[in-house]
């Protein structure tokens, strides 16, 4: 192997080492993150929570009560009702949203502690992606509770969400290794990140149902890995065959999110000596 493959592989293996030996500190900054959001306000945290509440409660109002939404399509003899096929839908989106965001920005708002030579930067991303999941898993709750007042009640089929959040985590994670070095040289990114996350809320079946999409085109939807997780989430919260033993979009899936994480290590590792410079 040349001196260049080498070093690439070195980089491939320091990254999780590097994340997994600075768990504590890990732990302890993306609690700091979180709480410090909502540093000053009266409400505190009340305000976090209630984003989800609101938005939860302002689905079931406009798609059930008002429009009364015909009932959505989940398998075979599954249907559940509109405003909960939605906001299933929407728990991972909105995740996936803020941890991609702050994954982004975040050697670019933490660019003091870039700046220290003992520091490990490479756990900033991750911190940033922890401080969402906090909001992330009310929501989940929340969206369960309103699974259960339509009479789909938690089951075995439940914990298929802490496989599918893994697998948004880690794909999060991975883009934002690319994204929050390429955004320490390239500002624009970050409006191409915005840019691009209004798009994908449309390409992915998130407000529609990919059943309306004929068979033979299904494919070009599901090149989107966040799909493989939004349908997750559905079936986790509303039961019926589960998307996970579809063997080969689940293989889809993990290569591609690997491959990303590959690219974000070797790109994270060649241009964070050149980080402190530029920020």
């Amino acid at each position: 192997m040349d001196a260049a493959g080498k070093k690439n592989g070195s980089a491939i293996f320091a990254l999780p080492i590097d994340l997994f030996n600075n768990r504590g500190l890990i732990k302890s900054l993306a609690i700091n993150d979180f709480k410090k959001r909502y540093a000053g306000s009266y409400l505190g945290i009340v305000w976090a929570l209630a984003q989800p509440i609101v938005t939860v409660l302002m689905y079931w109002l406009v798609f059930d009560k008002i429009f009364g939404a015909k009932a959505q399509r989940l398998g075979e003899g599954l249907e559940v009702p509109y405003v909960l096929f939605l906001t299933a839908g929407l728990v991972p989106w909105f995740y996936f949203l803020e941890a991609l965001m702050n994954g982004a920005t975040s050697l670019l708002e933490y660019n003091y502690l870039v700046k220290k030579v003992v520091f490990k930067i490479s756990i900033l991303p991750l911190i940033k992606i922890i401080a969402a999941a906090f909001i992330h898993m009310f929501f989940v709750l929340l969206t369960l509770g309103m699974a259960a007042y339509y009479g789909y009640y938690p089951g075995v089929n439940t914990l298929w969400l802490l496989y599918y959040f893994a697998c948004m985590f880690f794909l999060v994670l991975a883009i934002s290794f690319v994204t929050s070095s390429v955004s320490v040289f390239f500002r624009d990114m970050i409006q191409i990140i915005s840019i691009a996350l209004q798009l994908g809320q449309w390409a992915t079946p998130i407000l529609w149902n990919i059943e309306i999409v004929p068979e033979n085109y299904r494919i070009f939807l599901m090149i989107n890995p966040v799909v493989y997780i939004v349908d997750g989430y559905r079936y986790a919260i509303c039961g019926g065959d589960n998307i996970f033993f579809n063997l080969p979009y689940t293989i889809y899936f993990w290569v591609l999110s690997i491959a990303i994480f590959v690219l974000g290590a070797v790109i994270f590792k060649r241009t964070k000596p050149h980080f402190a410079d530029v920020l």
